[in-house]
């Protein structure tokens, strides 16, 4: 089973991140739920998250002093927290929403007020 471990490359990182990203992009353009447009979103934010991590890991592994360089990690923890905060405004927004159209499909409400 180590073997098998041993052997996923950057390659296998970067199609299972353009999958994610695919998907979260056809679940945005496809729903007419905002949570699912949510969910697309944070789909496509988890896809930079796999890719930072992979190159870090296997681009900048071992640092010029040796030591390991967490770059693409620390920059991984920026996005989801970036992620929550964007997750707890947009459910404030829908719920909002929800108050003043008791829907939260996107297309019904067609007048919007600031």
């Amino acid at each position: 089973m180590s073997g098998l471990l041993s052997q996923v490359g950057l390659h296998h990182y970067l199609i299972l991140a353009a999958i994610l990203f695919v998907c979260g992009l056809a679940t945005m353009m496809l729903k007419r739920n905002a949570i699912g447009i949510l969910m697309g979103v944070e789909l496509i934010l988890n896809a930079a998250n796999v890719n930072l991590v992979a190159f870090n890991h296997y681009r900048h592994a071992a640092g010029a002093a040796g030591g390991i360089r967490l770059d693409g990690q620390v920059f991984a923890i920026f996005v989801i927290v970036l992620a929550a905060a964007e997750a707890a405004v947009a459910l404030a927004i829908f719920l909002s929403f929800y108050n003043n159209f008791t829907t939260i499909d996107v297309e019904r409400a067609t007048q919007l007020k600031g």
